[in-house]
């Protein structure tokens, strides 16, 4: 019934002219194909479609048969008749008009959610492609609606957090991009091979469309993304590989990372022409923090950083290898500190100090710490002494000068356990030393969040000598500097703590107070914090920050009570009862 029905409308459209079809023909079509595929006429219908006689119904009403035949493939795995399914879905794509299809195909696209997102993606990717590919004009847009719809879709998977859910992919995201690079580089390739074309305007449309979906990537899902050593080694790791062609197409149509990376800080950016939508601007700065963390952190296409940077990181990298060769033909306290009088050996760990805090490399950054340490371990006591000093002088980072006052606690330690005292870190020559730790370097008005690493790191200090040197032995010198101490660093920092917490305490207040009128205008947030405004984000994301922030005082005060309780009962009581502190 259904079949004949068909027929009947088709019998009565074969006589009339293309432009003559009503809204009303194409109903009627649809309803007709619908039963006939509810009924299982599926092979009497692929008659009529491959019928040359209905060429020009199918050209125009055949794209209404898409979803239907879509959603067998989808509901119907083990049905013996999903190959002429197929088949018909092939037919359509060839015979129907490609602008309708593209519109009926992404809509097929949008409509499912969960694991059916990414089963439909695969499904239609390469049906997609071939309809895009047969739209000589406006190509550009179509190619940038269909990749942002994809996106769109994509970006409600959840990105796998874990090597098994990566291997297991219950939701398809791995595949999909996958799949989604296969799909986008036909389009990547004609932007390459059209440079010399005479439709310019047209190329360079293309290529800014693939440039946005580029920076969508590098958002989601590769921002989130996890990336393990084991399948890098092994070479299956999908999400690597998807951030790798993101990476290689960005090149390809003109815009290398190193160009993007450098360009990005400058006023007038190369991309600035393109017409972002606002939210997708403001996601420009996630998009590019993900760029340089697949470059400098994974390594992904590193080799496309331009000559100099590479020759660059090749000799640092080959300097602390050549470093460390040396060092281990050395025993421990070994390097006798008369040779710190020679410029190089004084340079060396300032150069490795630079390479730490410096190196956009984070495994040069890692070796260069560990050389460092290496490198205290060799020297002779005095010699340690020497270059704590100088690098507490010189260093002006906070994380550096915590890395120090640890190893210094690590000498004091070491020469309270022998026998004879080693006078550079005990007595007047510790003290000396101890000015350059348990101090403010503004006072009160210090900045305690920027110097945090390094104040924690002094208390923890401070903790260590009252809890091991006694008032009665007083071998570290500390019970007679105690005054200077107290004056110079424990009443500054509690007057700093005291002003820094009531400061962030009326900031995040304030956040709270402005943040729906934001939330109305959906606008971005600024907060002045220690006379500097922290960088634009959202209302959201600043009360994080700030929370952090005095997190991290009340960590400081805690540690800095614990310190003043030992204090006072260390001075108070009696011998036999220090013995009892631990």
């Amino acid at each position: 019934m259904a079949v004949e029905e068909l027929q009947s409308i088709i019998m009565r459209c074969q006589i009339l002219e293309e432009q003559d079809f009503k809204e009303e023909d194409f109903g009627l079509f649809q309803l007709a194909g619908q039963r006939c595929i509810d009924e299982g006429h599926i092979e009497q219908l692929l008659e009529i479609i491959q019928n040359e006689k209905n060429k020009v119904i199918i050209k125009n009403m055949g794209w209404n048969l898409v979803g239907p035949v879509v959603r067998c493939l989808l509901w119907n795995k083990d049905d013996g008749k999903r190959k002429y399914y197929f088949l018909m879905l092939d037919l359509l794509v060839k015979l129907c008009n490609p602008k309708e299809l593209l519109l009926g195909l992404l809509e097929l696209i949008e409509e499912p959610s969960g694991k059916q997102i990414s089963q439909i993606i695969l499904l239609l990717l390469q049906p997609l492609q071939t309809v895009i590919q047969k739209l000589h004009n406006n190509k550009a847009y179509s190619v940038g609606l269909a990749l942002s719809t994809l996106w769109s879709q994509l970006s409600l998977l959840p990105v796998p957090y874990s090597e098994e859910q990566i291997q297991t992919d219950d939701y398809g995201l791995c595949q999909c991009c996958n799949a989604l690079i296969g799909f986008t580089k036909p389009f990547v390739e004609e932007v390459i091979n059209d440079k010399e074309n005479s439709l310019e305007d047209e190329n360079e449309k293309l290529k800014d469309e693939l440039l946005k979906f580029c920076f969508k990537s590098l958002k989601c899902p590769l921002l989130t993304a996890q990336f393990f050593e084991q399948s890098k080694e092994a070479g299956n790791d999908p999400l690597r590989c998807f951030a790798s062609e993101i990476i290689g197409f960005l090149s390809a149509i003109g815009h290398p990372f190193p160009k993007m990376i450098f360009n990005h800080g400058r006023k007038k950016r190369t991309w600035d022409y393109l017409e972002f939508e606002e939210e997708e601007d403001k996601q420009l700065a996630d998009s590019m923090a993900s760029l340089a963390y697949l470059v400098f952190v994974q390594g992904i296409s590193i080799d496309q950083l331009p000559m100099v940077l590479r020759t660059e990181e090749s000799v640092f990298s080959k300097g602390v290898d050549l470093l460390e060769n040396g060092l281990l033909r050395i025993e421990d306290n070994g390097l006798l500190h008369q040779y710190l009088e020679i410029k190089s050996f004084l340079t060396v760990p300032q150069g490795l100090v630079k390479v730490m805090t410096l190196c956009p490399i984070e495994t040069l950054r890692k070796k260069s710490l560990a050389m460092l340490q290496l490198y205290i371990n060799k020297l002779d006591s005095q010699g340690k002494y020497t270059l704590f000093r100088c690098l507490l002088n010189t260093s002006n980072h906070s994380g550096v000068e915590a890395f120090i006052i640890q190893n210094i606690k690590n000498q004091i330690d070491v020469s309270l356990k022998r026998t004879h005292n080693n006078k550079w870190f005990t007595g007047p020559q510790l003290i000396s030393l101890l000015d350059l730790v348990l101090f403010l370097p503004e006072g009160a008005e210090t900045d305690l969040l920027q110097n945090s690493d390094r104040i924690m790191a002094s208390l923890n200090l401070l903790r260590y000598l009252v809890i091991k040197d006694n008032e009665k032995d007083n071998q570290t010198g500390l019970w007679t500097e105690l005054g200077k101490i107290e004056n110079n660093f424990l009443k500054p920092l509690h007057t700093g703590l005291n002003m820094s917490k009531a400061h962030y305490e009326a900031e995040i207040k304030n956040s709270q107070e402005n943040s729906q009128e934001v939330q109305k205008s959906k606008d971005l947030c600024s907060v002045t914090v220690g006379g500097e405004e922290i960088p634009n984000m959202p209302p959201e994301m600043q009360l994080k920050v700030l929370h952090s922030a005095l997190f991290t005082f009340d960590l400081i005060e805690s540690v800095l009570a614990r310190v003043e309780e030992l204090i006072e009962i260390k001075t108070k009581s009696t011998p036999e009862e220090n013995i009892g502190i631990k």
